[in-house]
């Protein structure tokens, strides 16, 4: 599916749609200053990108097997890099939003595109490129609040139209992508029963959403919870891009575990992890190491369950967009419902209550590892994979 070149640029994709995602918080200052704004109105730049982005998944799977690879992920770049640009010349803050709406378009398709095809591109070593490919969206979302900082909120402008040059450039390299999806080794391996496969794909949804719900109430509402514990603003804040860190981390310390145990033992061991950890940051002085240890635990979930549910549920083409979309709608949903929640109980109450998604997305794996153990097992080797080298590069 893909040329090491390719591979290479696809990871520098990655790193700058985690950092296009990261930029809009850190430039709200500028935002509010240029265009008079308010803080709500500010913050509707983000919620543009995420509604293009949702879109962006939905469009480029209807799309997929229709059109090629490299035509779909080029014009992914295209929109990004039109919507980045945009953004960063718009005149007035409706044309600026549009602008976001269009960039989180092309975000969706690079997402969605690539999450899809090295699930499939990599036989037995998808799991560990999804997660080295997700390492490098952390590294972007890491590095584009520190250079907005660096830089000043004020030339946010000139960040965003780098992140536009860089998109254009990439569209360059996408000759080394396949133009079309080699068959899956998991259509060997389909579940015995059609009407097993709507609760599969229900309890992979279930753990996406419930996962990203966990990442992103710990990510908004470690600082408060920290400060509840007498914790200083700096300290807070500090712990928290520690969290952040360590997801980041986390994938990269999951690429040589995934070529040593199966997709279903290392998602259950995180979520335990990610319970675990959890319950630890209750206790005032255990919890800015505890969130480090949730940002690990939480890290390989995402990219490692998507190649499981490829295998498991092979003859639904559009699960992988179902649960790509449902963590982004998850992303956004559950903020909201965490906030009403905390109003009632408390904002120490935040640990236990992210806790509870977390007991679920380990009940979830541990019934999707008894329901999927036939999709899991080794496929038959042929001859011709004898014949094959495992690193052999493929482009048409």
């Amino acid at each position: 599916m893909f040329t090491r070149a390719a591979v290479v640029a696809s990871c520098v994709g990655f790193v700058v749609i985690g950092a296009l995602q990261a930029l809009y918080g850190p430039a709200i200052p500028a935002l509010r200053e240029k265009f008079d704004l308010t803080p709500a109105a500010a913050g509707l730049g983000l919620s543009a990108h995420f509604i293009g982005a949702l879109l962006g998944v939905l469009v480029f799977h209807l799309l997929c097997g229709k059109t090629g690879n490299r035509q779909l992920l080029g014009g992914s770049y295209l929109l990004m890099a039109l919507g980045s640009l945009g953004f960063a010349l718009s005149p007035a803050w409706l044309p600026a939003l549009a602008s976001a709406f269009v960039a989180g378009l092309g975000f969706g398709g690079i997402d969605y595109g690539l999450n899809q095809l090295f699930s499939l591109g990599f036989g037995d070593r998808s799991t560990a490129m999804l997660n080295l490919l997700n390492a490098h969206f952390g590294i972007g979302a890491v590095a584009g609040p520190a250079l907005v900082g660096w830089l000043g909120a004020e030339n946010y402008l000139w960040i965003f139209g780098a992140t536009a040059a860089i998109s254009v450039l990439l569209m360059a390299t996408l000759g080394g992508v396949a133009q079309k999806e080699p068959v899956s080794e998991s259509q060997t391996h389909r579940p015995s029963g059609q009407s097993r496969i709507l609760p599969i794909v229900a309890a992979f949804i279930g753990i996406y959403v419930f996962h990203v719900a966990i990442e992103t109430g710990v990510g908004g509402w470690e600082p408060t919870h920290l400060e509840t514990f007498g914790y200083g603003a700096a300290a807070a804040a500090t712990a928290t891009s520690a969290y952040w860190l360590a997801m980041t981390v986390g994938r990269f310390l999951a690429v040589p575990l995934t070529l040593r145990f199966s997709a279903p033992a290392i998602v259950i061991t995180c979520c335990l992890g990610m319970a675990a950890s959890l319950l630890l940051a209750t206790i005032p002085a255990a919890a800015p190491y505890a969130y480090i240890g949730v940002g690990l635990t939480i890290a390989p979930i995402f990219p490692t369950c998507l190649p499981w549910l490829n295998r498991a549920v092979p003859t639904v083409a559009a699960a992988g967009a179902y649960v790509i979309a449902a963590s982004m709608i998850g992303g956004v949903a559950f903020p909201p419902l965490l906030g009403t929640a905390i109003e009632k109980s408390g904002v120490r109450s935040v640990p236990l209550l992210l806790f509870a998604l977390a007991v679920f997305c380990v009940l979830l794996s541990l019934w999707l590892t008894r329901k999927t153990s036939a999709a899991n097992a080794p496929a038959p080797r042929s001859p011709l994979d004898e014949a094959v080298s495992p690193d052999a590069e493929v482009t048409t």
